[in-house]
């Protein structure tokens, strides 16, 4: 290590301690003093040296002969571990580090650190290498040494153990040295001072942290990249072609694990640093050779293609042994992986044997599961780059080579690979205890899993693409991110598969999933429907998306039919496993039906339909669910008229209300509950002023008379039933005061009276005979109340009296309210002078509702309902027969409303048995006759159900027909009834000689 020195530099350091009032000493002195050095016995005086004496004749040899500098430092090594020892020693006993000792010392500490810190100054290039490594290594020395001594914090503790050895003068001097060596030789030998850090880091680590950590900080940007060249070049010289595993590789380099504690402890306050150098030295070793810069050193990394060619492996290893590390640089480096960088490292990579390329890609599989930040754009760029390019969109950036797709391709099957085997081997390496459950056992974290768990929706979504190789891809690794995450996540995947599938084929990657995962999870489709019902409930889900998920569950359930004629197989089990879980929320579904987007509304119907009944529900829950039923079913009348109107496509709305009668019907046959309350809500929306429109129907006042819209009528600013109000309850008391509304308000004239608007007859017509399908579907159910089915398959089901007799209820109820149900029986003719008011309401109901002839008539199919309409139906009677009595026509025709009202009165009351058949086939002959013979014949009927009460007692259930029949020849003689028809005839034998055999006895 001696360096030849010429005269000048000799006596420039001599001059330089002038200072020291000592002069250069002679060869008879500069003799003793190296006698006295070496012996340590003083030459004059013939007794030995004192530590300090000895340490001053080094410091004078130091001075006076710079070819002894190898010697003196190695003899002033024992002097600063004589101090340092002193200095703990103190600390321990006294807790006092300025002793007699350490005093004496400390000068002598500092002497030297002036000597070599002048040498240094005026001749670097001698004295910087050799004191840089001398300090350095001494300080390895001292702290392994003294690492163990009770004062000295724990390794891991840097700030301590840096402010412990920071207060030592000796330890401070030699760092003091070192850093000046360092600022010296980075201009022109930074590696050789940082190879000697690295070195000594190697041999003393973990104590020898605290001298990194510092000299880090002093110089973070040389340190970072000297240390990674560094760590380079002896990861390189270690490494030959055929050195096997990296993993291994980076075990026998002895500098890598010194790179990674170096970089691991800068990493704290120079993060930033050490991510752009890592970056930098990437993206230099992919880029051309370039000529060096003038500041460049000879042995620089750049100018080596072996140190090019490795730098990227020993990156990999870099990652692999300091996750934080990774973790800095693993974001930018998706971004800066463009299709020209992947070309220049395939380029790189392409002459890497083969095992060590699959080494590479091992590595990298595995810093990808074990990153824990950026997975998700990792997990991006490999499923962009791997995909086969005819399904690649083209943009801005160019596709990538195939090599590089292939590539790709390949590290993605690995990663999937690896992942799997993380995820089923994760408890493998916990031994389960026999008191202990193997749930309780710590699963093995995987990060990358971990982060991908918040973006399951994205990768459904990207799944749900349906692109060649990709969707596979993706489609796995959910399936393996629902087994790692647990029931939480795999319910989560499922739910997101089934709300944004849009078409049977990506519905059957939600198949799929299940199919995968109902070996390993019990329960997942009732937790998925009810994940479903929490978001609707939380309005998480767009009406779009619920929209979907609607209609991805009814096609579910609906393929159970298609399934049940092939092989049953798992498709089958899933989809009765989702009705049976469906079917348990129904009244979560329900207020669906009501939502403002019809499309949701339309969706809901369609799953509500389809989906199979509970076996025992809520009465309330059925209730709701009815009564959301029939308001859906209304407001899809209005909607599909409203598309005829525009001229629109009604197949939706058609099918709508199509889905809408299926689900009447189905909760009707359910229970007596549901039965009763769908046809009384039916009864009750047809006749609600909101639909009567529907119906051909108009909004009629108190007196049943039409009344003008608000665009027509003035604001009179009074009202007389507002003032009654405020007076006492407005009780309907016949003939007193109903008799108020009729003309008008006093002081404020006749009510304006207006032309009602007439709706589309064919769509009047059409929502009848939807409504009219409805109630005889929902009356024609064989489970209420034990009915049985006619003998002859073909004919139609009867309609059961029990659900008539609610319609007819119901209907009295709505046509006249003040009626009470037990006035079945009829009054002399002379009694509707008392109820005229009541019969004239009555009468108008009838002409604004054309729909209560058509429920009259299905309430008489069902015998003997049509008894508890007795009332309306004397009400109506009455009318009809005052209204021809005082008719001047010279032909019913004339009145056509009243014609076809008597004619349908009779035609309904001979329906339900309330009249002979010789009475119920008067109404043949209406047309034909004066309003005067009409009333005669009216008149005739009138006698006779006042005779003959509509009372259900008198009607007997017929097994062979399955309905209830009245026995007429119980009632006496009915030729007296008949005599003012067969005189009619007589009279117009002319016109009705055709319809005679229709009366006879």
């Amino acid at each position: 290590m001696s360096v030849v020195f010429d005269g000048s530099s000799l006596k420039a350091m001599q001059s330089s301690h002038s200072h020291t009032a000592r002069t250069a000493l002679s060869a008879q002195e500069l003799s003793q003093e190296i006698k006295s050095f070496i012996s340590g016995v003083d030459a004059l005086q013939g007794r030995k040296l004192s530590v300090r004496e000895h340490a001053r004749c080094a410091v004078r040899l130091l001075r006076s002969v710079p070819a002894c500098r190898g010697a003196v430092l190695e003899h002033l090594r024992g002097v600063y571990d004589e101090h340092v020892s002193t200095f703990l020693h103190n600390l321990e006993t006294e807790g006092n580090a300025s002793s007699g000792a350490s005093s004496n010392l400390e000068d002598i500490i500092q002497e030297v650190h002036g000597v070599l810190s002048e040498f240094i100054r005026l001749n670097p290039r001698a004295w910087a290498p050799l004191v840089s490594t001398w300090a350095v290594d001494l300080l390895g020395q001292l702290s392994s040494k003294h690492a163990g001594r009770r004062v000295a914090p724990h390794s891991s503790s840097l700030n301590e153990l840096l402010q412990l050895w920071m207060s030592c003068a000796a330890t401070r001097s030699l760092m003091e040295a070192y850093s000046q060596c360092l600022a010296a030789m980075l201009a022109w030998c930074p590696d050789a001072c940082v190879d000697a850090l690295l070195d000594t880091s190697v041999k003393h680590s973990p104590h020898f942290d605290w001298v990194v950590a510092h000299i880090g900080s002093a110089f973070p940007g040389t340190i970072i990249s000297r240390v990674l060249a560094c760590g380079l070049k002896d990861f390189c010289s270690h490494g030959g072609k055929d050195q096997g595993l990296l993993v291994e590789k980076g075990s026998r380099v002895p500098k890598i694990g010194s790179v990674v504690g170096i970089l691991g402890h800068l990493a704290a306050h120079h993060s930033d640093s050490i991510r752009k150098e890592l970056l930098r030295m990437f993206q230099e070793s992919l880029t051309p050779s370039t000529p060096l810069s003038p500041t460049s050193s000879s042995t620089s990394w750049e100018a080596s293609p072996q140190l090019r060619r490795a730098a990227v492996p020993f990156l990999l290893q870099l990652a692999a042994m300091s996750p934080n590390l990774f973790g800095a640089v693993s974001s930018e480096l998706v971004e800066m992986l463009r299709p020209p960088v992947l070309l220049q490292l395939q380029a790189l990579l392409q002459g890497l044997p083969r095992e060590e390329l699959d080494n590479m890609l091992g590595l990298a599989v595995h810093l990808i599961s074990q990153s824990p930040t950026g997975g998700a754009r990792v997990l991006k760029f490999l499923a962009d780059t791997a995909t086969p390019a005819s399904v690649i969109i083209s943009g801005p950036t160019p596709s990538p080579h195939e090599g590089v797709r292939e590539g790709c391709d390949r590290l993605l099957q690995m990663l999937l690979l690896h992942l799997h085997k993380l995820v089923f081997n994760r408890s493998d390496g916990a031994e389960v205890s026999p008191l202990s459950s193997a749930s309780s056992q710590p699963q093995r974290v995987t990060p990358f899993l971990e982060e991908l768990r918040s973006h399951v929706g994205q990768l459904c979504a990207e799944t749900l693409r349906l692109e060649r190789k990709r969707h596979l891809w993706l489609h796995q690794l959910l399936c393996l991110l629902s087994v790692y995450g647990g029931p939480s996540v795999a319910t989560e995947t499922l739910c997101q598969l089934l709300t944004q599938a849009r078409n049977p084929e990506e519905l059957a990657l939600a198949w799929q999933l299940h199919t995968t995962l109902s070996s390993c999870m019990a329960g997942l489709i009732p937790a998925a429907v009810a994940h479903c019902v929490a978001q609707i409930h939380t309005h998480t889900l767009g009406p779009r998306q619920l929209q979907q998920l609607l209609l991805n569950l009814a096609a579910a359930i609906q393929s159970q039919d298609e399934e049940r004629k092939g092989a049953a197989g798992a498709h089958f089990s899933m989809a009765v496993q989702i009705g049976s879980a469906i079917s348990g929320h129904l009244h979560d579904f329900g207020p669906l039906l009501l939502h403002g987007d019809s499309a949701v509304s339309h969706a809901a119907v369609r799953l509500l339909s389809c989906s199979p009944l509970p076996r025992t529900s809520s009465p309330a829950h059925l209730l709701l669910l009815s009564r959301a039923a029939v308001t859906h079913f209304f407001l899809a009348l209005r909607r599909r008229g409203d598309a005829k109107k525009v001229g629109r496509d009604v197949g939706q709305t058609g099918e709508a209300v199509s889905c809408s009668v299926l689900l009447l019907s189905r909760f009707a046959a359910y229970s007596t509950l549901t039965l009763k309350a769908i046809l009384q809500q039916l009864v009750e929306g047809a006749l609600h002023k909101g639909n009567a429109d529907l119906f051909g129907g108009q909004i009629a006042d108190m007196s049943g008379a039409p009344v003008a819209s608000p665009s027509v009528s003035p604001d009179l600013g009074a009202s007389l039933l507002d003032i009654n109000c405020r007076f006492g309850t407005t009780v309907n008391f016949s003939g007193s005061v109903w008799s108020v509304f009729h003309a008008g308000v006093i002081g404020k004239g006749l009510k304006v009276r207006t032309a009602a608007n007439l709706p589309d007859p064919s769509a009047v017509i059409q929502n009848i005979q939807t409504l009219l399908a409805v109630i005889v579907q929902c009356c024609s159910s064989s489970s209420f109340n034990g009915s049985q089915s006619p003998s002859d398959p073909d004919e139609p089901q009867p309609i059961n009296a029990e659900a008539a007799k609610v319609v007819a209820v119901t209907l009295v109820e709505n046509v006249c309210p003040d009626v009470a149900n037990g006035e079945l029986s009829w009054p002399p003719e002379e009694h509707a002078r008392t109820t005229v008011e009541r019969d004239i309401y009555i009468r108008r109901c009838f002409e604004a509702h054309p729909i209560l002839f058509p429920l009259l008539q299905v309430v008489a199919a069902g015998r003997p309902a049509l008894c508890y309409c007795s009332a309306v139906l004397r009400g109506l009677l009455a009318t009809l027969l005052s209204h021809w009595e005082g008719s001047r026509d010279a032909l019913s025709t004339d009145s056509p409303w009243h014609l076809q009202a008597s004619c349908l009165l009779v035609s309904c009351m001979g329906e339900g048995q309330l009249l002979p058949p010789v009475l119920a086939n008067v109404h043949e002959a209406f047309a034909h006759l004066t309003p005067f013979e009409v009333r005669l014949l009216l008149l005739a009927v009138w006698e006779y159900v006042r005779g003959n009460g509509p009372l259900p007692q008198k009607f007997v259930f017929s097994s062979d027909k399955c309905m209830f029949c009245r026995d007429f020849s119980r009632d006496g003689d009915v030729s007296r009834y008949v005599a003012p028809i067969h005189s009619v005839l007589h009279k117009n034998i002319d016109r009705l000689g055709h319809l005679c055999w229709r009366f006879q006895l």
